[in-house]
């Protein structure tokens, strides 16, 4: 089993348009927060002192040629820099602090989401008409047409504010000291309970309406009747033969889930002061961090290219018809 070279190929070059729109973006808008800097010590900044802020920060006398190499060695290296908000912190130590948070969010709500999506949908297309599939399959089209930002100010005021049910944000009871305690733990999953419901839902409806179509289709094939006419039983019939096959194009729909995460976390975390990536994207946007901005586009791409390359995986695991096809 292995994934086709012009797949890889295809992976490769994404990144590399993507390393060279990072680089160049923050350089072509206007205005520069190496300037808002300089222009905080006012006349105290003296030559020697902008030219070592601008050398510090990548935008000295170098051509944008020679910029684009040392921004390369750093990629490589895994420096990217030094945060302007934060600093002296470098992009990496104010990244590393937010990154585990959204890998927590997005792994559990697109886990949770997949198989609770892609199990109501199987159940609703094996019933379909009954008084289930009335239910679930209308109730996922309205959750598809409603925003992250609706959902999470709903689910804060509903089950925060109003019931008491659920904390208000952020990641942890502040009265706990971090560690692998129970207690922090415990405090850690309560407190991501509603800013996981909230990227859940969209992507509940979406995968239920997906992987319900599909199974409507494979339903109709010959080896379905066939599986019937060996006198298999209905829950072998539905799993293993109909829903296996009709999962493949949900996989799909998974890989492109990761970027939707990605956008309602922005809005979930700043909504439930939830300190992930999103919440640091959002600061640093405000403050014009570019160097934190550009380290975030660069670890979103890389989540993103590494989800495309696990659903072909699971392509080739999952269609045997796949393997024998050329590199």
């Amino acid at each position: 089993m292995r994934v086709p070279y012009r797949r890889l190929l295809i992976y490769a070059i994404a990144f590399a348009v993507a390393i060279v729109m990072n680089f160049l973006l923050p350089r072509l808008m206007p205005g520069s927060p190496v300037d808002a800097m300089i222009a905080q010590f006012g006349k105290r900044a003296t030559p020697a002192m902008i030219e070592a802020i601008k050398m510090r920060f990548g935008q000295g006398d170098a051509t944008l040629l020679e910029q684009f190499w040392v921004y390369l060695k750093g990629i490589a290296s895994l420096d990217l820099g030094v945060s302007t908000k934060y600093y002296p912190q470098t992009v990496v130590e104010v990244l590393g602090r937010s990154i585990g948070w959204t890998g927590l969010l997005v792994t559990t709500s697109i886990v949770f989401s997949f198989a609770l999506g892609s199990l109501l949908g199987t159940v609703s297309a094996w019933r379909r008409g009954s008084k289930f599939d009335g239910i679930v399959s209308p109730v996922a089209v309205v959750l598809l047409a409603l925003p992250p930002v609706v959902i999470a100010i709903c689910a804060l005021f509903l089950f925060a504010v109003s019931l008491r049910w659920l904390p208000l944000g952020y990641a942890w009871d502040p009265a706990l000291d971090p560690g692998l305690s129970f207690a922090f733990l415990g405090s850690v999953a309560w407190h991501a309970i509603l800013p996981v419901f909230t990227l859940s839902l969209f992507l509940i409806g979406d995968f239920q309406a997906t992987m319900r179509n599909n199974m409507i289709s494979v339903l109709g094939e010959d080896y379905i009747t066939m599986a019937r006419a060996k006198g298999l039983s209905e829950t072998s019939v539905m799993f293993s033969y109909a829903a296996r096959n009709a999962v493949l194009p949900n996989l799909t729909s998974l890989a492109l889930a990761l970027g939707s995460v990605f956008g309602g976390s922005i809005v979930t975390e700043v909504v439930f002061n939830y300190p992930g990536l999103g919440l640091t994207l959002f600061q640093a946007a405000i403050s014009r961090d570019y160097p934190v901005i550009q380290g975030q586009l660069l670890i979103m791409t890389l989540a993103t290219l590494a989800a495309n390359l696990a659903v072909d995986i699971a392509y080739l695991w999952l269609d045997p018809r796949l393997r024998d096809q050329p590199a």
